[in-house]
């Protein structure tokens, strides 16, 4: 009797294991991002291991200390290749050196998804991005309404490689010049994304321009770096930033930053991975998967809508 027991118990478990479903594939996405040391990328990062979480993915994340770092980058970049991951999200220091690489990935069949910053190729099956373009003609728009619509601006960015930094730069002077024809656009120069660097440009363009009105700070650390600058030499100049970050949303607080424009970096992140792991189901994916983009300021900077895309 106990014999016919125990075999009935053992039958019924492995029709309960045949039964039960298989456990869903874990896909291995690697993210290779511009950087570390701003707190947008941490953010970004956030909504990437959301998408993993969510959809059974592994997910790594990693990028160069700064910036600058291009050939670190490519380092990242080739070694993530060489363990044949799944598929790659790569964020794009330089727009055109990293091709061959990617040229590599896509010889070895893993799918490439580029984010926040794209590439100078048709590789990469879609980018999850902010519209560079028309976030900093809006900032070009804030700028021109709080300084009356005439006088003398500047630009402070991060870098002349990106499609971040090309079309940050492009969006904003090109506003300028189409609409706004009494603003004039003095200078343009770049701080590597670094605050000290930042600081020292905006110092310079503030001594060599004592009349400027405006300075646009293109991305987190070449906001701060203007920031600082201003506050060094207790300087009434208006600034306008880009992304957000908690020195960032002090400084509009404060009144030493009007406003900013903000991405949603989480929503990169998610969209990057959700994508990744739609072309390894042989989806379709669109050329761009537009992430979104806002401004403010003191007066919305609580509101809900604005609140859920700020990071800290």
């Amino acid at each position: 009797m106990l014999r016919r027991t125990l075999l009935g118990a053992v039958g019924a478990l492995a029709l309960l294991a045949t039964a039960a479903p298989a456990q869903a594939q874990e896909y291995d996405i690697a993210l290779i991002s511009k950087g570390f040391q701003h707190q947008f990328w941490q953010a970004v990062k956030a909504g990437a291991d959301k998408a993993g979480a969510e959809f059974n993915a592994k997910v790594t994340f990693e990028g160069p200390d700064t910036e600058a770092q291009v050939d670190r980058q490519m380092d990242m970049l080739s070694s993530a290749i060489a363990r044949k991951p799944s598929a790659i999200g790569f964020a794009a220091l330089d727009s055109q050196a990293a091709t061959p690489l990617l040229q590599q990935a896509k010889d070895a069949g893993i799918p490439v998804i580029a984010f926040d910053s794209g590439v100078d190729s048709d590789i990469p099956l879609t980018t999850a991005t902010t519209d560079n373009v028309a976030a900093a003609a809006l900032a070009a728009d804030k700028m021109a309404e709080l300084i009356g619509g005439e006088g003398k601006v500047a630009v402070v960015a991060h870098d002349q490689t990106s499609r971040t930094g090309i079309d940050r730069v492009d969006g904003f002077v090109n506003q300028m010049k189409s609409k706004y024809p009494k603003i004039e656009v003095v200078s343009v120069q770049y701080g590597a994304g670094d605050q000290l660097q930042s600081t020292e440009i905006t110092k310079s363009i503030l001594l060599a321009n004592p009349d400027l009105k405006g300075i646009f700070g293109a991305n987190e650390g070449s906001a701060l770096g203007v920031i600082n600058g201003k506050k060094e030499l207790n300087s009434s100049v208006v600034v306008i930033g880009y992304d957000s970050g908690a020195a960032q949303k002090a400084a509009i607080m404060d009144g030493s930053m009007a406003g900013a424009i903000t991405q949603n970096p989480v929503g990169i992140g998610y969209e990057t991975v959700k994508a990744a792991i739609a072309a390894l189901k042989g989806e379709t994916l669109p050329k761009v998967i537009d992430t979104g983009f806002f401004w403010y300021d003191k007066t919305n900077i609580d509101a809900p809508e604005i609140a859920a895309v700020l990071y800290d």
